[in-house]
């Protein structure tokens, strides 16, 4: 850069909402373009700090110690870290960051700043910025990370807010070595539920269908490897999570975790666990929180604020899992962004749309009116003494500040705004918006701004706005070319002069005011190569001659010159007589002089333009000029931010500012003040508007002045017009107060232009419908036609009726000529009148007719090619096309297989295959050759047996029925003999022929059937063809059945375009096409009429072949004349005779009538049965078809079970193939991953014992400054020396006085927990030690000299306390930090333990696998011996045997169960045999010992004399009924007696009813006096036990001891007499046994 001067920042303002931080108590900072702002929210002032990079990305600041750091925006971006308010770079941070930084954060803990990387590398990296050293990077761990924010109460934990996920970073550390050790936090479901973290490390085994194999992880599934799969696969397999969006730190060191989903969350980062605070998805979830998203979370005194969408904050308080809303503010719009400052007094927030919110704490709501985000879309200086700038913004917002940048007012225009210009003779500005709309602002009243005008000028967005230097026109473009004239007096009421067209869209306007030849020249950039120069008069142009009627400036005013330049431009600016340019393609700037004298040019002539000077330009385009007021200074801005600033008559120098940020797109525009010495820029993306000073230095100062006596010649020149012009618009009432809006206009006019369309068709042009809001222009052109109708409507009338009668006068001489003869009639065209104006319609219709017809021809091409595609896919490709048969007389149907021809690679495949199988087959052969002559005898015998059931066996072991339809393939591979992937394939391929083979076989049965339903259609036709005759014959009407063949049967219906109605257009190719074919069916129906057979037949029959019977029913016998002419009396008897002959005749010819009828009637029925039979013949073979059509559809679907089962093998084995390979790569990377820990385990071990060493050594120097006190004391007294020993060992309170100085609002009170904030300990130890130290504390009898001597051995001895109590601490890190290595290295070895005892397990169910396969056999019914209580029968316990194995165990052991039943049968016959005869031995026995009891007993009886009287007595009747009297007798006394004691009873029964009334008396007295009774005995009872306690208490146990006493000896009683009861009962089963048999069963014998 030349020394020619500077460019100084006078101001920026601007707010992006990308971010905003506190930097102390009262101040905030925020990006504004390259710059960072700093605001005073009390006193609203704001400082600027220009980045000393390139632009500015990511910024983060603590305002606990004024400290704030952002990063520049280029490639290995540097971060830069200041303190405040001194604005003093403390250090700059270069790291290994290749393109930005995503996230910025500063540590309150100490000097720590972390910050996250973007692409390519995303590495998190904590720095000491003090230092500028990072202390530990993590590389790929930031890929969505969008903020990092350090734990206020510990440096040491760091929280990583990405945009799907929240991880915690924890900093471990050993003395200097820092690590970064991550901890993901499983964030809950969508709905609020947790789920279970998808476990990818082993494989497991199905238990219910073993023969599916292993179950795979899904990354084996996959095919997917490393860590990216494990992510890709946990996306995919598990739910979709909660996504955080804001975060907050407790002072518990928990987290509060705000959600988009409306969800807030507690997190432990020690514990990682997570609680659901808040889930607006219950019913019981408070309705206020239910629509907020936590957008934004910080915490307050009194709880947690929140912010949501709707613009509304909540103060929440939170216990436990209760949310109570405690205070609630609404604001105007959403906000995003909420924070505290330090000292938690002040609450900021900021809305999307950039508008900041203050909170003090009287809780009032103070908004910062200036602070608005969105991009400026341009920005102008007023060139009026007030020197006010202008902005507009892309909103709308139109904005007014002061020359020290503070804003004065502004405006909502509710528009898209495009432009912007200032008016040099009043002050107004002038805004053109995106729907071609030109506003006029009235900015006198700064504060309020007002809409005093507008006019439409395009349908397209305004692009240029420009005034001329001395007021008098304003100048517009666009991009539809037109370039329109207004006036920009406000007396005039900024009136449009008038328009004209240049050759294209205007890229660029500039003018230049030449006040000597009284003319304004505009300059306009149309088509990037052309230039066009306007030249207007500055008097006065609303006469005739200047404008005509439609508004185009005439060329009496309007002198045009074109330029052409050799290369394309991109914006231009004109001076005098010369012209300025920024060209794109050659990155430059050039300069090009307008030649003199271009009066005898015409408009359009071309004149080439070459630069005359040509400069480096701006490295990145494109750029825009802006030319001084002075004509001296040219200034360019262009996408790379820079302003330059060069001397018009030299432009090699220049001076060049960054005032803007390149990535966001750079300038968008530049403009000067009035004096030239202020410079205007609004950035393009970055939403800052940049205010700059110029300062010329050395001998180019003096062009400062001269600058300043233009601008001060130019306002004496127009101050009078401004006198004039300005009271004039702030006369002007507010746009749509007093004026007439647009749409107005366009309503009255509407009315009276509703029967233009009437008008001729020369008009049409002009009334081209325009858009709802009609431009000038149109509505201009509108009431040009509204004039013209009324001043020549007469004229047009006579002028229609003219030409009606003309009309008329032609068609009736077109009539004529058509009757005239050829000679004399005229062709058609030379009726024409206009023939130039019929060839000019008929090009038009012509083209337009051309256009339609391409567009067509295009469409109906792509449809076209469409449906050959389909076609050429789907049908052509078919060998075999899908068709069905329907049955005639039920709705069924049977349909082929569509097939496919097969690819060459299928046929060369099964080729291999084939070839493949017979070498194998052979190999097979010789191999078992020797073994089939040995075994061929027992073969023999086994085919013999089996040879009934081989069918089924075969179909049973191949495991399908194919091979019964005839189509198996003999090099199918056994079933069981399928070990290796290439077997498995080739029984695939196999297989699939089998299938081709099927559905070809019944694709030929089918052709058959469908060849015979045609035949039988043929048939029925012709049939009914003869029906017809006979049915015309006999004058019968009947409706006969016809089938014929459905859409389905004949497919290549749809092919057709039947549906179509319309005629088919055909090319002359086609028609062509379709001529020959018409012709060659015309002969091949000529042919097929001229039989030669039937033309022979007829001659030589002379026509007639046959006497047709049917002529019979025609035949009618006429009768004789005489029975017409005569009656009956009147006839002869040759009459008569005659008449009997007709009427014989005439009843012999009715009764062979009434024969022919009969027979005919017999051959419809015959032909109809015949129908019927042949239709119902072909139904049967339908069925027969069907039912194959079902054997083959399960051949095939066994088939495909087959193949089915052999994929799934073979992706089995493939996936157990990735997995192997998978837990290979992981067991090498964790063997890797162990080996980096056991080293770094050494390595610390090796640093602990070297600092152990350390540490004790300190320990030891300390004891030895204690022990030696008293030696540094020997000559003082000894109980001097106590003294001093005491205060010696007297420490100062350092952290009860650091406390009680704390700030106590400050929420988060610093733990002192590591070993780096030693340092800060000791010096306030140290400053606290000076207060001991002091004079006043000194003891007496101790001198000064000794208290000094004293006073630095006790400061020797804290400084040594204190570096034990740090080695201590590191010491204690140390430890720590190896223990957790070691930790690790434990944990490693175990997983490596885990993915070996994986790969070993996966191996032995790989073999398993590979060994079990999986058979299909068809078994018929009774053979499945397996229970089927489910659906599907579990074969788990069952084995797959040969059935003749099975038959032949069967026979060997139904033979043994018949010897053995034979010979069981013998042993039962023995052994019944030994049984009876032992029987019948013991029974003879028995009854021996019976007998001789029995004798024995008679010879010992003793008979009593009742006994021996009834011996001796005779008449035993007698006796007995003597007995029975008495009895009776005896009977009648007892039921005497018992009445008599049944009298007795009742009377007992009623005296004791009384006794029981009078007892009931009693009891109800004594109730009544219960309670008395009871308190008095209660009473007594006291007194009792209080004056014999003790003797009761002696009487209670002896009575006890006795009731054990007499408790034990019942119990052994009773024992005793249970072993005695059992005695007896044992005694008495043996004696029963001993009397075994009874003499009841013996007298049965």
């Amino acid at each position: 850069m030349d020394g020619i001067g500077s460019l100084e920042v006078r101001w920026i303002r601007g707010f992006t909402n990308k971010s905003i931080e506190f930097v102390d108590n009262e101040t905030v900072c925020y990006t504004c373009g390259n710059n960072i702002c700093f605001l005073n929210l009390e006193t609203k002032k704001l400082n600027v700090l220009q980045s000393p990079g390139k632009g500015v990305g990511a910024l983060t600041a603590n305002g606990n110690n004024g400290t704030f750091a952002f990063s520049e925006e280029k490639l290995s971006p540097s971060i830069f870290v200041y303190i405040f308010p001194e604005l003093q770079l403390k250090n700059e941070l270069k790291g290994a960051a290749q393109l930005d930084y995503t996230s910025l954060t500063l540590s309150t803990g100490g000097p720590y700043l972390g910050c996250c990387s973007s692409l390519p590398d995303h590495t998190i990296t904590v720095w000491n910025w003090e230092n500028a050293e990072p202390i530990c990077t993590q590389p790929h761990a930031g890929q969505d990370v969008t903020s990092l924010v350090f734990n206020p109460l510990n440096w040491l934990q760091l929280c990583a807010l990405g945009s799907t996920s929240l991880t915690f970073w924890t900093i471990e550390k050993s003395a200097s070595f820092h690590v970064l050790k991550p901890s993901v936090i499983e964030l809950p479901a969508n709905d609020g539920f947790f789920v279970e973290r998808l476990v990818l490390t082993s494989h497991t085994v199905s238990d219910k269908l073993p023969y599916f194999g292993l179950e795979m992880p899904p990354s084996a599934i996959s095919g997917l490897k490393g860590d990216k799969a494990e992510r890709i696969v946990t996306k995919l397999c598990t739910k979709a999570r909660l996504t955080p969006c804001a975060v907050c730190w407790t002072p518990t060191s928990e987290l509060y975790v705000g959600c988009v989903e409306g969800f807030l969350l507690l997190v432990d980062p020690e514990s990682l666990s997570v609680s659901v605070i808040f889930n607006p998805t219950t019913a019981d979830a408070i309705l206020e929180l239910r629509q907020s998203n936590f957008l934004g979370l910080t915490l307050d005194r009194n709880g947690l604020i929140a912010v949501g969408k709707e613009g509304v904050v909540h103060c929440l308080q939170i216990k436990a899992t209760q949310i109570n809303i405690t205070q609630t503010w609404q604001l105007e719009e959403p906000v995003t962004t909420v924070m505290y400052s330090p000292d938690y007094e002040t609450l900021l927030l900021s809305s999307n749309t950039g508008q900041i919110y203050v909170f003090n704490s009287s809780d009032e709501i103070v908004k910062l009116p200036d602070v608005l985000s969105g991009n400026f879309v341009a920005a102008a200086l007023s060139h009026t003494d007030k020197n006010i700038c202008v902005s507009v913004r892309d909103s709308g917002a139109l904005q007014l500040w002061s020359a020290d940048g503070v804003c004065l007012g502004s405006l909502s225009l509710q528009a898209e705004v495009t432009s912007l210009a200032c008016c040099p003779i009043a002050q107004y500005a002038a805004v053109g918006t995106a729907s071609g709309n030109v506003l006029f602002i009235d900015l006198n009243r700064e504060q309020q701004p007002r809409l005093v005008h507008q006019v439409h000028l395009y349908h397209t967005p305004v692009d240029q706005l420009v005034f001329d230097q001395e007021g008098h026109y304003l100048l517009t473009g666009a991009s539809d070319s037109y370039i329109y004239v207004l006036d920009a007096r406000p007396s005039k009421t900024f009136s449009v002069i008038g328009y004209t067209v240049v050759p294209g869209p205007v890229l660029s306007l500039s003018t230049q005011c030449i006040r000597a030849s009284e003319q304004v020249k505009v300059l306009a950039l149309c088509t990037g190569q052309e230039l066009t120069v306007l030249s207007l008069p500055t008097r006065d142009l609303s006469g005739p001659d200047c404008v005509d009627r439609q508004g185009c400036l005439s060329t009496l005013v309007l002198k045009v010159s074109r330029y052409k330049v050799p290369h394309p431009l991109e914006s231009c600016v004109l001076g005098l007589n010369e012209v300025f340019a920024y060209c794109q393609k050659r990155k430059t700037l050039q300069r090009f002089k307008l030649p003199q004298d271009t009066d005898g040019l015409s408009s359009e002539q071309l004149v080439q333009l070459k630069p005359e000077q040509e400069v480096r330009g701006h490295p990145l385009g494109p750029a825009s000029l802006s030319l001084s007021p002075h004509q001296s200074w040219l200034a360019s801005v262009g996408r790379d931010g820079l302003l330059l600033i060069r001397e018009t008559a030299s432009m090699e120098r220049h001076i060049e500012l960054q005032c803007h940020s390149c990535r966001l797109g750079g300038v968008w525009s530049v403009t000067f003040s009035a004096d030239s010495q202020t410079l205007l820029t609004a950035g393009f993306n970055d939403g800052s508007l940049v205010c700059t000073d110029l300062r010329i230095k050395g001998t180019d100062a003096g062009k400062v002045n001269e600058a300043t006596k233009h601008s001060q010649s130019m306002n004496h020149f127009l101050k009078t017009i401004f006198n004039t012009e300005n009271p004039i618009l702030i006369d002007l009432p507010e746009w749509g107060q007093g004026t007439v809006k647009p749409e107005e206009i366009e309503v009255s006019s509407g009315a009276d232009t509703v029967d233009v369309t009437e008008q001729d068709e020369s008009y049409n042009s002009l009334l081209s419908a325009p858009p709802s809001h009609p431009t000038w222009l149109e509505s201009r052109r509108v009431a040009v036609i509204k004039e013209d109708n009324e001043q020549y409507s007469e004229t047009k009338k006579n002028l229609r009726k003219t030409i009606k009668e003309l009309r008329d006068d032609i068609q009736e001489m077109m009539c004529e000529n058509e009757n005239l003869p050829d000679i004399e009639r005229l062709e058609q065209q030379e009726f024409n009148l206009d023939v130039e104006e019929q060839r000019r319609l008929e090009a038009t219709v012509e083209q337009e007719v051309t256009r339609v017809r391409n567009e067509i021809e295009l469409e109906s091409l792509a449809k076209r090619y469409l449906c050959d595609v389909l076609r050429r896919e789907c049908w052509d490709s078919v060998k075999v096309k899908g068709k069905a048969v329907k049955a005639f007389y039920s709705e069924q149907q049977v349909k082929n297989y569509p097939l496919k021809e097969r690819t060459d690679k299928e046929v060369e495949d099964l080729h291999r295959v084939h070839n493949m199988r017979k070498i194998e087959m052979a190999a097979c052969t010789l191999q078992q050759s020797s073994l089939k002559k040995s075994s061929n005898t027992i073969r023999v015998k086994e085919e013999e047996q089996g040879e009934e059931g081989h069918d089924t066996e075969s179909a049973a072991v191949t495991g399908s029925c194919s091979a019964q339809l005839g189509c198996s393939n003999p090099s199918i591979y056994d079933q069981l003999c399928l070990q290796t992937t290439e077997q498995r394939i080739n029984q695939i391929i196999l297989l699939q022929d089998v299938i081709y083979r099927i559905k070809t076989a019944f694709n030929a049965d089918f052709e058959v059937a469908y060849q015979q339903k045609v035949q039988e259609l043929n048939r029925v036709k012709y049939g009914n063809r003869q029906i017809r005759e006979i049915m015309l014959e006999l004058d019968v009407s009947e409706e006969l059945w016809e089938p014929g063949l459905t859409t389905s049967e004949q497919p290549e219906r749809l092919l057709t375009d039947s549906e179509i109605t319309a005629e088919k257009y055909l090319t002359p190719e086609q028609k062509m096409e379709e001529e020959r074919k018409k012709l060659e069916e015309q002969k091949r129906l000529a042919a097929r009429e001229d039989n030669v057979r039937d033309r022979a037949l007829d001659d030589m029959m002379d026509g007639v072949r046959e006497l047709k019977k049917e002529d019979i029913l025609k035949m009618e016998i006429p009768p004789p004349e005489f029975v017409l002419t005569k009656p009956g009396i009147q006839w002869s008897e040759e009459e008569k005779k005659v008449y009997k002959e007709y009427e014989k005749k005439t009843k012999d010819l009715s009764e062979e009538k009434e024969k022919y009828k009969k027979s005919m009637e017999t051959e419809m029925k015959k032909l109809q049965a015949s129908k019927r039979d042949a239709t119902e013949r072909f139904d049967e073979t339908l069925t027969k078809l069907f039912e194959k059509k079902v054997k083959c559809e399960m051949a095939i679907y066994q088939e495909e079970l087959k193949i089915t089962y052999l994929v799934y093998s073979v992706l089995v084995e493939d996936e157990m193939r990735n997995r192997e390979l998978e837990l290979k790569l992981r067991l090498d990377e964790t063997l890797a991953y162990r080996e980096e820990i056991r080293e770094e385990v050494k390595r610390r071990e090796e640093e602990l014992e070297l600092f152990h060493e350390s540490y004790d050594s300190a320990v030891a120097e300390d004891k030895v400054l204690d022990k030696e006190f008293r030696k540094e004391f020997f000559d003082v007294q000894g109980h001097v020396v106590d003294r001093l020993y005491k205060l010696f060992k007297c420490r100062p309170r350092v952290q009860k006085m650091r406390t009680q100085a704390d700030n106590n609002s400050n929420l988060f009170k610093e733990r002192r927990l590591c070993s780096s904030l030693a340092p800060d300990a000791l010096g306030k130890m140290l400053k606290a030690m000076d207060e001991l130290d002091a004079l006043d504390n000194v003891p007496e009898g101790v001198k000064l000299q000794i208290w000094e001597r004293f006073c630095l051995v006790r400061r020797t001895k804290v400084e040594s306390e204190q570096k034990v109590k740090v080695k201590a601490l590191t010491l204690a890190e140390m430890q720590a930090f190896l223990q957790k290595r070691r930790d690790e290295d434990s944990a490693a070895q175990q997983e490596i333990k885990n993915l070996s005892d994986g790969l070993e397990s996966l191996h032995r169910e790989k073999n398993r696998f590979l060994t079990d396969i999986m058979v299909q056999v068809l078994l018929k019914q009774g053979q499945v011996e397996v229970s089927t209580t489910d659906l599907t029968a579990d074969y788990t316990d069952s084995v797959l045997s040969n059935r003749s194995v099975v038959e032949k165990l069967n026979r060997t052991i139904r033979t043994l169960g018949e010897q053995k039943i034979a010979s069981m049968v013998n042993c039962k016959d023995f052994r019944k045999g030994v049984i009876q005869l032992q029987w019948e031995h013991r029974m003879m026995r028995m009854q021996i010992e019976d007998l001789n009891t029995k004798a024995r007993d008679i010879q010992m009886l003793r008979l009593s004399e009742e006994q021996q009287d009834h011996l001796n007595e005779t008449d035993l009747d007698g006796r007995v009924s003597k007995q029975v009297s008495i009895l009776e007798i005896t009977i009648a006394f007892q039921e005497k007696t018992h009445l008599k004691s049944v009298e007795q009873r009742i009377k007992t029964i009623e005296q004791l009813n009384r006794q029981a009334a009078e007892k009931a008396e009693k009891n109800a007295t004594v109730e009544q006096q219960l309670p008395d009774m009871t308190v008095t005995v209660a009473e007594r009872t006291h007194i009792c036990e209080a004056t014999a306690s003790e003797e009761n208490q002696a009487a209670k146990t002896e009575e006890r001891y006795q009731e054990i006493l007499h408790r034990k000896n019942l119990e052994d009683l009773a024992r005793a007499q249970g072993d005695e009861m059992a005695f007896l009962w044992a005694k008495v089963e043996r004696l029963r046994m001993k009397n075994f048999p009874s003499m009841d069963q013996l007298k049965y014998n």
